[in-house]
């Protein structure tokens, strides 16, 4: 592994170059990798084992049709390398669980059963096994228990594969019955396309990963955004300078910024006027949030809102009702001048651009 210092802390990584491809091949070259489901990570990772030269089999529910017709249009074959769920997780020596996490405990009682002695099963996420306790996902004695979470969705981990940037994912080894867990686990982390990869536990994994869904990367962005909209519009500025001031210009500018060289580098190549005021009010808003991130964690590690999660995303309208949530959001008039917005950014043409900055789905089983 190689060292690396993260802000004074030290940690493992492993890296391409020290597990490369031909180990990866080698290690897996006499499994069956059984994908279960073809909603959202399922497409992407059997795509990236497929093209990087793995054995992939795809499980489906032919119930689901889109899925289903999705996985033959990218060119799996029924009764060749697509079956339903049940055949594909007999017919696989390491089960890749990548339907939703509730619907992961619906499935569990067809899978358990076709799982032989010494087969891997593969997670992209700790939910099922670190709340085993509510979703009754507790695999035999006799099967490796490992997980490869990339940290992306499904159209990220595929676009940087195609694009030969890979993508950062974690690992753990849950159980290890045949003294090959780890390896395995490594070999399909490079497999499905990751760059580096970062040991973690189930429960750390999940922890960290509801935390980041529902705060920075996705409820409170979306949250803070409308915030900030709805203030400027309730004090008179137009619909398109309320969102460009939100949203257009950490999307498209800032946030690029951040990403290739940190935030303090971003800070110092802003007009002052802008440094002073974010300087100020970061303070401000860091003590706004902070206790709503503790209750936030707390309710993840309590168990409370994976409770949530299998209450309401395992139910039969789940997907009528997500519909009309996000609706409701794209329908808003903040959304809608988004919309126009993204119609008139200007496009790059053939000719080099320079300067400083480079150029999620249903239940699916």
């Amino acid at each position: 592994m190689a060292i690396i210092d993260f802000g004074g802390v030290k940690e493992e990584v492993i890296t391409r170059e020290e597990f490369p491809m031909e180990k990866a091949r080698e290690i897996l070259k006499n499994e069956t990798i059984a994908v279960i489901g073809y909603g959202v990570q399922g497409p992407a990772q059997s795509l990236n084992m497929r093209d990087n030269g793995f054995n992939v089999i795809i499980g489906q529910s032919s119930k689901f049709q889109r899925d289903w017709d999705r996985a033959i249009a990218d060119g799996w074959e029924p009764g060749k390398t697509l079956f339903e769920m049940e055949e594909a997780a007999k017919r696989g020596t390491i089960i890749q669980m990548l339907v939703s996490d509730a619907a992961q405990r619906a499935i569990w009682p067809v899978i358990k059963p076709c799982l032989n002695p010494g087969d891997a099963l593969y997670f992209s996420h700790g939910f099922s096994i670190v709340y085993k306790d509510q979703t009754g996902v507790i695999p035999p004695n006799n099967v490796d228990v490992i997980m490869v979470a990339p940290k992306g969705s499904g159209t990220s981990v595929r676009r940087n594969f195609l694009s030969g940037a890979g993508i950062n994912s974690s690992f753990a080894v849950e159980q290890d019955f045949t003294g090959r867990a780890k390896d395995r686990c490594l070999a399909v982390g490079i497999a499905v396309g990751s760059g580096y990869l970062f040991p973690t536990t189930f429960k750390q994994e999940v922890f960290s990963d509801l935390t980041g869904e529902r705060g920075v990367l996705m409820g409170a962005l979306a949250g803070i955004m409308e915030a900030q909209y709805q203030v400027l519009r309730q004090n008179g500025h137009s619909p398109s300078e309320a969102f460009n001031e939100t949203v257009e210009e950490l999307t498209e500018s800032l946030i690029r910024l951040v990403g290739e060289n940190g935030m303090d580098w971003m800070y110092s190549n802003c007009s002052t006027t802008a440094q002073r005021g974010a300087l100020d009010w970061k303070p401000k808003f860091k003590a706004a949030v902070l206790p709503v991130f503790e209750e936030l964690y707390q309710r993840v590690a309590s168990g409370a809102e994976t409770a949530r999660v299998l209450e309401t995303c395992g139910k039969p309208t789940y997907n009528e009702d997500l519909g009309k949530e996000l609706a409701e959001m794209g329908n808003s008039e903040m959304w809608l001048a988004g919309k126009a917005t993204r119609s008139l950014r200007p496009h790059e043409t053939a000719k080099q651009i320079t300067g400083d900055t480079k150029g999620v789905g249903g239940r699916g089983y």
